[in-house]
């Protein structure tokens, strides 16, 4: 027994011997609880049954932020508004062309001034300080109201762009009144808006209408230029949305050759699993070489189309002088691309093989621990289907953040709201962000809540499958027989032990890795709100921070994953359990760097593969290169979208087969290591292992000791 009366060197009781007996037994304790291995425990057959709930605070907290989250959502359903952020307004909030309103006939916004939208702020609020209202059709010629005026058809004509309320007053009352345009110029629609019609002479002088001048109403004359800032930044947000509905078009022409890939990738994906299964050895060399073959098919690809823009004329653009287009195909035409193309696949070539070639002996131990996981996936065939599982949970979760974003983002109709009743001829101006009601005041609070929740479940699903699909696999490695002494539906009843009992633990690991997230987020909202004023320091602090805290979210994820396993293998609370596999792993640090991440990068290569053959697949097809798909191929504005869709659909459907894979393999890595430590091969304590991973490590069980 210690005894330590002080260790402060004032002390009349302070002892230099004591002192360094003291920093000794510390120091064994701390290397005791690092390198103690595990004992041996007789009563141990893998995942215990017999558990508590775990992390209740956790628990109880987690409902109570789900509530809360749900009742901010009925609140943004109650009083946002989401059409607006399709169909266009008038100045008194009335959605032009909407069935059954008087504005029905009438789909198209005029703007009363368009020079006015001119204002830098109108960047800012997303409105223009101009009257804007519905019309049918937009106006088609030069007028102003004074001319028009003196003339009863024209007259006529002009007030199809004029409200309510004209008769008996003179041109001076109708101006100072606002209800007419002091002018019309030629427009054409444009995302249902009025916009003029703005030309371009040979030598580039500006028009509109055919004429480089106009009367703006006000008896001045001015030039056709001053109408392009009002529409450039009228159109900055239009321009953007006209992309998204090019891009909803080709969605409409190509989404069935597009679930037609996807479903080739999980067929695919599917064949590559159950080919594991049996020829794990075979595949992951066959995925190594194709692999490369593929990459290599890329930069050898790229280097044609370089070669084949080089007599044509202004391929030799640089990315720099081309700028940013709406256009993604104009940037294949240009000869840096596709050298950037080249390098970047050179890169990825060279670093895979040369990871592979001082790997190559380690390679031969994870094929034996993949094999071992196909063995195990052999006798859990549930857990290929669990992805889709996870995937509508988290697809649940995703639409009701977009839906409650969208709405906390577009309040009410101002045409529905009370003081529209009480003063029918009031207008809806932008005045700032917020407003007086509680809802207003914290709608800032109310998006970030909504935001951080997000983050929070969607990581609780995450983590939820992973604790699932640990559950099943463990106990599949600590049965003595199997599948004897393996529950008969071990996905489920390792679903239900993870909700019964470690909603909690569940909760706590995915609020750490949330609260990283939104800091993450919150650094990379100041690096774009600082971008043009942030001086290098600034600029060099906020980077450090942001490559610390990936860092650290990379290390949260990684120290999550193996306390999931660990909780659902012994059902402790999630601190126990994390500081438990983090020291385990740190006991088995040299396997962990050149087991456990060889096979992670071998199961990488396969989703590499998969996504290579389908993407190569879906280029030929979409862009009408190989002459037997020309008249099949879809007619699209941009064919690189059904191409980058099917891509991500892809990797994704990949990384759901091949993430049961990675799963599965750490948790049998994780048992492996608790198996050498646990047991010695003993005809009392024999190792539980298989019998091809004994011989990889050089390892087997001693017989039992004849009577």
């Amino acid at each position: 027994m210690w005894r330590v009366y002080s260790l402060c060197s004032s002390s009349p009781c302070w002892n230099p011997r004591v002192q360094i007996q003291v920093t000794h037994y510390i120091g064994y304790e701390r290397e005791r609880i690092l390198c103690e291995p595990k004992k041996y425990d007789p009563t141990f057959k893998g995942p215990i049954y017999n558990r508590g709930c775990t992390d209740i605070v956790c628990c109880i907290l987690f409902i109570i932020c789900i509530l809360g989250y749900v009742a901010v959502g009925i609140l943004a359903w109650s009083q946002g508004d989401p059409r607006k952020v399709i169909y266009p307004t008038d100045s008194r909030g009335q959605f032009c062309g909407q069935a059954g309103t008087p504005l029905e006939t009438k789909p198209l916004l005029f703007y009363f001034n368009i020079m006015k939208c001119a204002s830098p702020m109108v960047l800012l609020e997303f409105q223009c300080p101009t009257t804007q209202m519905c019309v049918e059709k937009c106006p088609d010629k030069f007028m102003t109201l004074l001319k028009a005026y003196a003339n009863k058809e024209d007259f006529k004509y002009y007030k199809n762009f004029c409200k309510e309320g004209l008769e008996g007053l003179t041109v001076t009352q109708i101006l100072s009144s606002g209800l007419c345009p002091a002018m019309l110029t030629p427009s054409k629609p444009f995302t249902r808006r009025c916009f003029p019609a703005l030309g371009q002479k040979k030598g580039g002088e500006i028009t509109v209408g055919n004429n480089s001048k106009f009367d703006d109403g006000e008896g001045n004359i001015r030039d056709a230029k001053d109408l392009v800032a009002g529409v450039k930044n009228a159109t900055v947000v239009i321009e953007a949305r006209q992309v998204a509905m090019k891009i909803f078009e080709d969605y409409t022409q190509s989404w069935y050759w597009i679930i037609i890939g996807l479903v080739i990738a999980m067929l695919i994906s599917l064949l590559f699993i159950v080919l594991l299964r049996f020829l794990a050895g075979i595949m992951v060399w066959v995925m190594i070489v194709m692999v490369i073959l593929v990459i290599g098919y890329g930069i050898f690809h790229c280097s044609m189309e370089y070669v084949s823009l080089k007599s044509e004329a202004g391929s030799n653009v640089t990315l720099k002088d081309l700028g940013f287009q709406t256009d993604f195909s104009v940037y294949l035409h240009i000869r840096q691309t596709w050298l950037a193309f080249i390098i970047i696949l050179a890169i990825v070539e060279v670093i895979i093989i040369l990871l592979l070639i001082f790997l190559r002996n380690r390679i031969l131990i994870a094929i034996a621990l993949i094999k071992e996981a196909s063995r195990a996936i052999g006798y859990v065939m549930s857990a290929l289907f669990y992805p889709l599982f996870t995937f509508a949970l988290l697809s649940i979760v995703i639409a009701y953040w977009a839906v409650t974003a969208v709405s906390l983002g577009h309040t009410v109709n101002f045409s529905t709201s009370s003081m529209k009743a009480e003063c029918p001829d009031s207008k809806c101006l932008f005045a700032f962000y917020g407003g007086e009601t509680v809802y207003h005041k914290y709608l800032i609070g109310l998006q970030f809540y909504n935001v951080f929740l997000f983050f929070w479940c969607a990581n609780f699903v995450t983590a939820l499958g992973q604790m699932t699909l640990a559950g099943a696999f463990a106990s599949y490695y600590w049965a003595l027989v199997k599948p004897d002494d393996m529950p008969a539906f071990p996905i489920f009843s390792s679903l239900g032990r993870s909700l019964r009992y470690h909603t909690g633990s569940l909760a706590f690991g995915s609020l750490i890795l949330s609260i990283i997230q939104i800091i993450r987020v919150l650094l990379e909202y100041i690096d774009h709100k600082l971008q043009g004023t942030q001086n290098k320091c600034t600029k060099f602090l906020l980077c450090c921070l942001k490559c610390c805290f990936w860092c650290l979210e990379k290390f949260i994820k990684f120290i999550n994953r193996n306390a999931y396993i660990m909780v659902a293998i012994y059902g402790k609370n999630f601190c126990t359990s994390a500081k438990d596999a983090f020291f385990l792993l740190m006991r088995n640090m040299i396997r962990v760097a050149v087991l456990d991440k060889v096979t992670d990068f071998l199961l990488f290569l396969g989703k590499l593969l998969i996504v290579g053959l389908v993407g190569i697949f879906a280029f030929f097809f979409f862009s009408g290169r190989v002459k037997a798909f020309e008249n099949t191929a879809p007619n699209l504005h941009y064919y690189w979208v059904p191409i980058l869709t099917v891509v991500v659909g892809s990797y994704l459907i990949a990384h759901g087969f091949f993430s049961v894979y990675a799963m599965c393999v750490d948790t049998l890595f994780l048992c492996f290591l608790e198996d050498l430590e646990r047991n010695d091969g003993s005809a009392e304590r024999p190792y539980l292992m298989s019998d091809r991973l004994l011989r990889v490590l050089n390892k087997k069980n001693k017989p039992e000791p004849a009577e």
